[in-house]
C-alpha cells in the first residue's frame, strides 16, 4: 500500500504527542514535567484548532466558487478533502425567496461572463444616448436639459426619493428649485428664505449636511420643499461653489433609515465640480453667443445704405437690433412725434397671448414707470411687477404681465426722443450689466430717431423732394387742390396721370448695386423733357409720380402718357457694365368740376392699378 506524502506528514506530527507524553513519566525534574505537560496541550489544542480552521475556510472557499471561480478552477484545485470530509450544500425549495446566484451574477460557464441581450438594447440605448436637445431654446433652457439628465443619474445611483438642485440668490438670501427628478408629485416649485432648516444649514455653513434618521414629526420642520409630510428618513445636501462663491445646493432624500453616508458626500462633490465646470462652460458659450449677436445687431443698425422713408422702416429697423440684444416677451417702441409735440406707441410686439397696450397710445408723464424715464433721462428697471401695482404707460391701460420690466430713454443732446421698452414673463431676468449695454446702445439709436425726427421736420418744411426736386405729396396736394377750384371756375378742363415705375430685379439678383437711384433720375429727366411751365409735377411716394394738367382734357392726356411711355421704355439706363431698359405703368383720370384731391386721385388710382393689371408698361384712363 502506498502512502501519500500526505499521509507521511500527519503520520510524524502525530508522533510528537506519545514523545511528550512519555517524558513526565521518565524524568523527576518538577520543571520538565510541567513543561512538557504544557507543551503537550498547546500542540493538542494546535493541532484541533487548525484541523477546523482549515474545514470551515474550505467551506467558504467553496461556496465563493459559486460566484468568483470557474468549474476548472475549482477541479484543478490542489486542495483535497480528507475522507469522510466531503460536504454538501442542500438547496431549499424551489419557491425560496432567496436570491439565487444565477439572478445576482451571470451564469458563469468557461470563465467568461455572459447575459442574454435583449432583443430591444441598442435601439432603447441609443434613444438615451443620442436624445437631441431641444430646438429653439435659450442658454438657460440648454442647462436645465443637461441639469435634468444628470439628476435622473444621481437620483438612480443613489436610490434616492427625490434628486434636487437649489439656486442661491446671495442678495435676496433665497434658495429657488431649479430642476428635480423625484417620485413624489408634491414637490414646492417655489423660493425658499434662509432660515434654520436643513437646506438653510448648508448655505449658511457651506458645507455638506447629512441626516440618517429624520423622525416624522421633525420631517416638516427640517425639510420645506414638499407640501406635504413623504416619510424622508434620510437627507444629504452639498453646496455647489461657482467662481469660489456658493451659487447652489444639490440634495437627495430616501425614505429608509442610513441610505447615505460620508461617501455618498464625496460621491456628490464629484458631482458639483462636474456641474460648476458645465456651467463656466454654458456661460462662456452664452457670453461669447451674446457678444456675437449683439455686435452683429448694432453693425444692422448703422448700416450705410439703409433709407427711412418712414416711421414703419424706422421701426423694422430698430426691432431687428433689440431682438437680438436682451431677451424679452414684448417690445413697445415709443416715440416723440415732433409735428404732434407728443410721446406714442408707434409699435408693440407681443410674443404671448397676455393682454397688453396697442399702438398709437399716447403717453402720461405724470405718475407713469415710462414717463419716470422720459423725464429723468434715466433707464427705469422693476424686477418684480407683482410685488406692487405699476402703470406703465397710461392710468387705464390693460396689461395683463407679471414679471420684470425695463424702460431705456433715447436721449440726444439732451432732448428725449423716444423709449425702448422691454418685458419678461421672468422676473428679475435683467441684470444691471445688461442696463448698462442698453444704456450705451440706446445712443446709437437715439442718434438714428433724432436724425429721422429731424429729416421729418425739415421734410415738412420743404415743398421739394430731395432726389428729385419735384414737389412732396403735401405741396402737391395743395396746389392742385387751389388748381382744380380754378379749372372748375373757369370752366376749362384738367386731368391727372399717375406715373409708376414698374417693379424690375433688385441689386440682390442681377445687378452688383442697387440700380434704383440711376433709373429713377433717367425717369425723373424724360418726365420734365415731356412737360411744360403749365404742368405740375410732384413726386407722391417713392416709385408714384404724378403730373397735373391744366386746361387740358382726358384724350389729350393720355396721348402724352403714350408718348411718355414708348420714350421711357426705349431709353436704357447703365449700371456698371450692364445697359438695360425699364418701364412705367400710367393712370388718367380727368378732373373736370372736381373740386376734391382725393376724387380725383381715387379715380387715377383705379386707371394706373388696371394698367399695372395688365403686366405694366401700358396706359388706363378713366
Amino acid at each position: 500500500m502506498n502512502i501519500s506524502n500526505r499521509d507521511k506528514k500527519r503520520i510524524l506530527i502525530f508522533l510528537i504527542i506519545p514523545a511528550l507524553t512519555l517524558i513526565p513519566i521518565f524524568t523527576d525534574d518538577i520543571t520538565l514535567k510541567v513543561i512538557a505537560s504544557v507543551v503537550l496541550v498547546i500542540y493538542v489544542g494546535f493541532i484541533i484548532f487548525l484541523r477546523d480552521s482549515l474545514r470551515i475556510r474550505g467551506i467558504f472557499e467553496n461556496d465563493n466558487e459559486v460566484y468568483i471561480s470557474s468549474d476548472e478552477e475549482f477541479a484543478n484545485s490542489s486542495y483535497n478533502t480528507d475522507v469522510g470530509e466531503e460536504f454538501k450544500i442542500i438547496s431549499g425549495p424551489s419557491n425560496s425567496e432567496v436570491l439565487s446566484s444565477d439572478i445576482l451574477n451571470p451564469r458563469i460557464s468557461t470563465g467568461k461572463r455572459t447575459s442574454i441581450k435583449p432583443a430591444d438594447l441598442k435601439e432603447n440605448f441609443e434613444k438615451i444616448a443620442f436624445e437631441k436637445v431641444p430646438e429653439g431654446v435659450n442658454q438657460d433652457e440648454q442647462f436645465v436639459f443637461v441639469l435634468e439628465k444628470i439628476l435622473n443619474v444621481i437620483k438612480e445611483s443613489f436610490l434616492a426619493h427625490s434628486a434636487l438642485f437649489f439656486w442661491y440668490n446671495e442678495k435676496k438670501q433665497k434658495l429657488a428649485l431649479e430642476k428635480y427628478i423625484s417620485d413624489s408629485n408634491d414637490i414646492l416649485k417655489d423660493k425658499f428664505d434662509i432660515e434654520d432648516d436643513i437646506l438653510s444649514k448648508i448655505v449658511l455653513k457651506e458645507e455638506p449636511e447629512l441626516l440618517t434618521d429624520i423622525t416624522p414629526n421633525a420631517e416638516t420642520d427640517v425639510i420645506r420643499y414638499y407640501e406635504s409630510p413623504q416619510g424622508i428618513k434620510s437627507f444629504v445636501g452639498v453646496p455647489l461653489f461657482y467662481g469660489k462663491h456658493l451659487t447652489g445646493v444639490l440634495a437627495l432624500d430616501s425614505k429608509a433609515n442610513d441610505t447615505f453616508g460620508i461617501e455618498t458626500i464625496y460621491n456628490l462633490g464629484r458631482f458639483v465640480r462636474v456641474l460648476a465646470i458645465i456651467i463656466s462652460l454654458f456661460e462662456e458659450k452664452y457670453v461669447d453667443t451674446t457678444s456675437h449677436d449683439r455686435l452683429k445687431a448694432l453693425l444692422n443698425v448703422i448700416n450705410a445704405n439703409k433709407k427711412f422713408e418712414n416711421e414703419k422702416e424706422l421701426f423694422d429697423n430698430i426691432y431687428s437690433a433689440v431682438t437680438s440684444l436682451i431677451p424679452w416677451d414684448v417690445f413697445t417702441f415709443i416715440y416723440f412725434d415732433p409735428n404732434l409735440q407728443k410721446f406714442k406707441i408707434l409699435k408693440t410686439i407681443n410674443k404671448t397671448t397676455l393682454k397688453y397696450v396697442g399702438e398709437n397710445l399716447e403717453i402720461n408723464l405724470q405718475g407713469t414707470e415710462v414717463g419716470k424715464a422720459i423725464m429723468s433721462g434715466m433707464p427705469i428697471k422693476i424686477e418684480n411687477t407683482a410685488e406692487k401695482k405699476i402703470i406703465r404707460f397710461t392710468e387705464n391701460e390693460d396689461v395683463k404681465f407679471d414679471g420684470s420690466f425695463l424702460a431705456v430713454p433715447l436721449v440726444y443732446d439732451e432732448q428725449n426722443y423716444g423709449v425702448l421698452c422691454f418685458e419678461s414673463l421672468k422676473k428679475n431676468i435683467y441684470s444691471n450689466s445688461d442696463v448698462k449695454f442698453l444704456r450705451s446702445a440706446a445712443k446709437l439709436f437715439s442718434f438714428i430717431v433724432y436724425s429721422y425726427s429731424a429729416n421729418s421736420i425739415l421734410m415738412n418744411l420743404l415743398s421739394l423732394d430731395i432726389e428729385t426736386k419735384a414737389l412732396n405729396y403735401n405741396s402737391f396736394m395743395e396746389r392742385m387742390s387751389s388748381d382744380l377750384i380754378k379749372s372748375k371756375e373757369l370752366d376749362v378742363p384738367s386731368a391727372v396721370a399717375l406715373i409708376q415705375i414698374d417693379e424690375f430685379l433688385d441689386e440682390g439678383s442681377l445687378f452688383e448695386e442697387d440700380p434704383f437711384p440711376k433709373v429713377l433720375m433717367s425717369i425723373t429727366k424724360i418726365i420734365r423733357d415731356e412737360i411744360t411751365i403749365t404742368n405740375m409735377f410732384g413726386r407722391l411716394s417713392n416709385r408714384i409720380f404724378a403730373v397735373y394738367f391744366f386746361n387740358k382734357n382726358t384724350k389729350d392726356v393720355f396721348l402724352w402718357a403714350e408718348k411718355l411711355r414708348i420714350k421711357i421704355a426705349r431709353k436704357p439706363v447703365e449700371v456698371l457694365t450692364k445697359q438695360t431698359t425699364f418701364t412705367v405703368s400710367i393712370g388718367v383720370a380727368s378732373a373736370k368740376n372736381k373740386t376734391e384731391f382725393e376724387e380725383v386721385m381715387k379715380n387715377a388710382e383705379l386707371a394706373l392699378n388696371k394698367a399695372i393689371e395688365k403686366g405694366g408698361n401700358s396706359v388706363k384712363s378713366i
